[in-house]
Formats: structure tokens, C-alpha cells, sequence
């Protein structure tokens, strides 16, 4: 089997990288918060065996494809699970992509999801030449939407009935960022391979 091709991105704070067999237990207990189940797709009740399925199958075939690119991310030094990001390739358009994060609640509001994300908006916009990324959640996602404010993402309006969750359609908001956006992207991270 071949061997996903990933990248690796760091910051001042944190490193994100693949998601490995060893982030397993991590990646469970944090899907426990309920805000995590609530805001995101993931399943609920979320189970060892969807911890397992995201790091195995989910995040490998996404990097072995380069169609879903997925980090967890690590705060530097302690190495502790701080939160993912993803950044999905848009079929049919192979110019854009989506990102989505989720932050562990020990981790939040300390400006790590700013952070990573704006690393993943560099790798995206930079790295890939992709022209637009495009962020979505759930209205009344105060806290994913001032993460995205605060990366830069320019708010273009409410989507009705368009997110699905566990067999139910919600509004949802939806901003872009555009490689043109990039200058006005504060703290541009450094990357390395």
C-alpha cells in the first residue's frame, strides 16, 4: 500500500501533521466535548471505533488522494492534541477548497485555531495555488465564526437548509479567502517541510 504523501506545517506555537495510529485515543476523548458534536459531523454518540476510522481511513485516504488534506494539530513542546484542520479539494472545482477545525475545550480561546488555520490558508492559497478557500458552519457557531473573522475570511451570507448533520439540514453561514486576500492576512506563518 502506498504511503500517504502529508505535509507537515509549524508555527510559533504549534506543529500539525497527519493524523497517526498513536493520535487515536486523543482524538476519541477530545470528540467527546459536546460542543465538538454539536458544531461538527461528527458521529454521536462518538465511539473509539469513529476515532479510529478518521485516523485510519478518513485522514490516510485523504492525504493518499490529496483531496482531504487533515492535520491534527499539537502545541509545541508538550505535544498535547490542541484541535484538527481540514482542507477539502471541491469537485468540479479544482481551484477552491473548504476548510473546517474543531479545538479541543482545554484549548480554546487562546488563539491556537487562529493560528493553525492561517497556516492552512497559507499552505492553500501559497503552497497549492488554490484561488478561493471557502469556510461554513452552522449559524449560531459563534466561536468558529470569529476564528474565521479573525483569519481573514470575508463573511458572504447564510445558506438555508444547506448543512447536513446526522440526517438534518441546517443554515449555514459561509466566508471565503482568496489568494488576493493573502496581503491583508496578518501573521503569516512560516512553513516547513
Amino acid at each position: 500500500m502506498e504511503e500517504p504523501r502529508t505535509v507537515t506545517l509549524t508555527t510559533d506555537r504549534l506543529v500539525l501533521r497527519a493524523p497517526q495510529e498513536s493520535d487515536i485515543d486523543a482524538v476519541f476523548a477530545a470528540c467527546q466535548d459536546a460542543e465538538i458534536q454539536r458544531w461538527t459531523v461528527v458521529p454521536s454518540p462518538y465511539r473509539r471505533e469513529d476515532a479510529e476510522y478518521f485516523v485510519r481511513d478518513l485522514a490516510a485516504h485523504g492525504w493518499r488522494t490529496g483531496e482531504n488534506r487533515i492535520w491534527c494539530v499539537f502545541e509545541h513542546g508538550s505535544d498535547v492534541l490542541v484541535g484538527t484542520q481540514g482542507l477539502v479539494l471541491r469537485h468540479g472545482d479544482p481551484g477552491s477548497a473548504e476548510v473546517g477545525w474543531w479545538a479541543t475545550k482545554e484549548f480554546r480561546g487562546r488563539g491556537y485555531t487562529v493560528e493553525a488555520a492561517r497556516a492552512v490558508a497559507r499552505h492553500g492559497l501559497v503552497e497549492l495555488g488554490l484561488r478561493r478557500l471557502e469556510w461554513q458552519a452552522y449559524v449560531g457557531n459563534e466561536g468558529s465564526r470569529a476564528v474565521a473573522e479573525k483569519v481573514g475570511y470575508r463573511f458572504e451570507g447564510t445558506l438555508r437548509s444547506y448543512a447536513e448533520q446526522r440526517g438534518a439540514f441546517h443554515d449555514a453561514w459561509v466566508a471565503s479567502l482568496l489568494a488576493s486576500d493573502l496581503p491583508d492576512l496578518p501573521d503569516l506563518p512560516d512553513l516547513r517541510p
